[in-house]
């Protein structure tokens, strides 16, 4: 099978029409493994990061202000609207109401300064099965402007759906529970916060009563920036790779408990609920 081929963009796309295409579009969607997926990579030459949402993006996560450097989570922002251009569109099987990050994977290669100049290129990968439907892979790479490759990922997002027979990998023993580290209290306006900062301003972080259109009691925070977060009191190298797993949402606002130890990180929410799980390491 060939490789993807490339759309060359030049600005990146504003994410409120995207989430309003990708809502109409979803109840026509009827998603499946082995349904066609666009095979398009977009690129964004030329990106310069706004050092003002920047700042914004690293009081709400955590992050030390005033570094010239990238939060090893940022460039996922940067990229977050090719992501949402693809998964928004006609031709992507899966609704994108509904839809769940379930995992990230993350490999940065070297210092990204924030004054830098930058390359974005999305595209989506595969969609596997999994036990509760189907995933989709979606891959971000981040060049400096020499062209080098700088930072990498790869999201997973499930669509749950039903399914004939269990399907996908199976079902993941818990971790071993983490020592505890610190008890975060997190304020209810954390995904307005985040939202504003990272652009993404989906209904179900924003506001109670808009979380519970979609079955929240509350409204939750964004996985990412729950990650963020973590990885914000851990800490990371210049070269390195970071895994998370998404295993619930986190209510706001509420309580939750950051634990690490060695390489590996947790946020535990009330009777030890699991929320996330991960590791970072150097590359």
């Amino acid at each position: 099978m060939s490789g993807p081929t490339d759309l060359v963009l030049r600005t990146s796309p504003s994410l409120a029409p995207l989430l309003a295409r990708g809502a109409l579009l979803s109840p026509a969607k009827r998603p499946s493994p082995d349904a066609a997926f666009p095979r398009t990579r977009l690129v964004l030459p030329g990106l310069r990061v706004d050092l003002a949402r920047l700042a914004a993006y690293e009081r709400v996560c955590g992050f030390p202000t005033g570094d010239d450097a990238l939060p090893v989570t940022y460039p996922h922002v940067l990229g977050f609207p090719l992501a949402m251009r693809l998964m928004s569109a006609r031709a992507f099987p899966l609704p994108l109401l509904g839809l769940v990050h379930t995992s990230i994977e993350v490999a940065r290669h070297g210092p990204m300064p924030a004054t830098g100049r930058y390359g974005l290129l999305v595209h989506v990968e595969a969609l596997s099965p999994h036990r509760r439907g189907t995933e989709a892979t979606v891959v971000t790479e981040v060049r400096d402007d020499g062209g080098e490759p700088v930072w990498e990922s790869r999201s997973t997002y499930l669509a749950r759906h039903p399914v004939r027979r269990v399907s996908g990998p199976a079902r993941e023993e818990e971790p071993e529970p983490l020592p505890a580290v610190a008890e975060w209290r997190l304020a209810g306006d954390v995904g307005r916060r985040y939202g504003a900062a990272s652009g993404d301003r989906n209904p179900i972080h924003l506001h109670p009563l808009t979380a519970r259109l979609f079955g929240f009691p509350r409204a939750i925070a964004h996985g990412m920036w729950t990650v963020a977060r973590c990885l914000a009191a851990h800490g990371t190298p210049d070269r390195c790779s970071v895994r998370a797993r998404f295993r619930a949402p986190v209510l706001l606002p509420g309580t939750v408990t950051y634990a690490a130890k060695g390489g590996r990180f947790a946020l535990r929410g009330a009777r030890e609920r699991l929320h996330l799980s991960g590791d970072v390491y150097p590359a």
